[in-house]
């Protein structure tokens, strides 16, 4: 059993790709069901609430993330998302190993910047999904990426290793 417990799908074009013990959270976006998230999942929240705080405190301690080469982030971002979309295409699902491998690049990029905890990772699948730009931008690879690349990662958040300890862990410890 996953340790968020709850129930959650990937339902890309109106056909369920997977099923999964994880994290949870479906809205109605237009007459797409989304496996993204609705505003008032409590974890879901939480994520969203992770992403922005420790955004916020590195945003705040590297003037900016001046340390981040962005044009090669978007080089590798590119690449990496291509050869998403070749899989996606090709039937892989997101808990799938070699997606899993494409996962872990995604976020070691993204650790470039900072490294998230669990929660804020899947806060920024979750910022894909909301913010019209970023859904856009990922949807423009392949139609079903944000769906796709957020289910992903939310299997890698569950299975993955290398995460900044959450805020909650840190109280607690």
């Amino acid at each position: 059993m996953s340790p968020f417990g709850l129930d959650w799908q990937l339902i890309i074009g109106g056909r369920s790709m997977l099923t999964c013990r994880g994290l949870s959270g479906f809205h109605r976006r237009g007459d797409e069901t989304m496996g993204t998230g609705a505003v008032g999942n409590n974890y879901e929240d939480e994520c969203r609430r992770s992403l922005a705080e420790e955004q916020a405190k590195s945003l705040a301690g590297t003037n900016n993330w001046e340390h981040v080469d962005r044009e090669q982030v978007h080089q590798d971002w590119d690449v990496l998302y291509r050869e998403i979309t070749t899989l996606l295409d090709g039937g892989s699902l997101p808990g799938d190993q070699q997606i899993q491998e494409l996962v872990r690049r995604h976020f070691d990029i993204a650790c470039r910047f900072y490294t998230p905890s669990r929660k804020a990772y899947v806060g920024m699948s979750l910022f894909y999904a909301e913010d019209e730009a970023m859904r856009a931008f990922h949807d423009s690879y392949h139609p079903g990426m944000v769906d796709f690349l957020g289910a992903a990662i939310k299997v890698f958040a569950e299975q993955g290793s290398g995460f900044a300890p959450s805020a909650e862990a840190e109280t607690s410890a």
